[in-house]
């Protein structure tokens, strides 16, 4: 019989799963993920600055568009201011000068139509004597001068319409008178004296409607012009 012979049982070793999984190395959390709270901050605070740098200069260019406004309505004023003390010395010069003549052209009207209304052997003995026309003459040079700037958008629209009803029967006299001036060029008085007198006749007939209407415009429009210009008007040109 064979001797026995001895075997050795090699060891098995058996793996602990339990071990295993707590000796497994953990993968360290993201670097981001640890700072994420410090850049969120950051972050934020970055957005509340440009917040604020907005709301500054949106606040800035505000403010300097109500100054240039501001300094804008200013100039506007003071326009305003010289045309209407313009405007009242133009008319006040104006007024008089209607003023000056408005008696005679009723009396030399009243005696160009007794004239005209005589009969050929009367007329002859009847000795038509004029001290001239005398028109009104109108300064417009204030009128003139706000049409050119477009001063009158600074007026008041009242005083403005007011300003513009008065220059346009002045300048609806103005024309009478040059159509009277262009009659007289073409019958004068030493070769047609009937002839001109009949045109004298229709032009003192229209002018003394108008120069009635003109002063009650002036008196209209004026005190307007003293009210707007305040206490502006030295007392004593009141």
């Amino acid at each position: 019989m064979l001797g026995a012979k001895e075997f050795s049982v090699p060891d098995v070793q058996v793996p602990h799963l339990e071990d295993e999984e707590e000796t497994v190395p953990r993968l360290p959390l993201d670097a981001d993920a640890r700072q994420s709270p410090g850049k969120a901050m950051h972050r934020s605070k970055s957005l509340l600055k440009i917040g604020l740098e907005v709301v500054l200069i949106g606040a800035g260019v505000f403010l300097g568009l109500m100054g240039e406004q501001w300094r804008e309505n200013v100039r506007h004023r003071e326009l305003a201011q010289e045309s209407l003390r313009r405007f009242r010395v133009e008319l006040q010069t104006n007024r008089k000068a209607v003023t000056d003549v408005k008696d005679y052209h009723v009396t030399v009207q009243k005696r160009v139509a007794a004239y005209l209304a005589e009969n050929d052997k009367a007329r002859a003995s009847d000795k038509m004597e004029l001290k001239g026309i005398q028109p009104a003459f109108f300064e417009h040079t204030a009128w003139d001068l706000a049409l050119a700037t477009q001063s009158l958008a600074n007026l008041d629209a009242p005083v403005a319409v007011a300003l513009s009803r008065v220059y346009g029967v002045q300048q609806e006299y103005d024309r009478l008178s040059y159509q009277l001036t262009q009659a007289m060029y073409l019958r004068p008085p030493n070769q047609d004296l009937a002839g001109f007198l009949s045109a004298l006749a229709l032009y003192y007939g229209d002018i003394t409607l108008l120069e009635p209407q003109l002063l009650r415009l002036y008196d209209d429009v004026l005190p307007q012009l003293d009210n707007a210009l305040g206490d502006t008007l030295p007392r004593r040109v009141r």
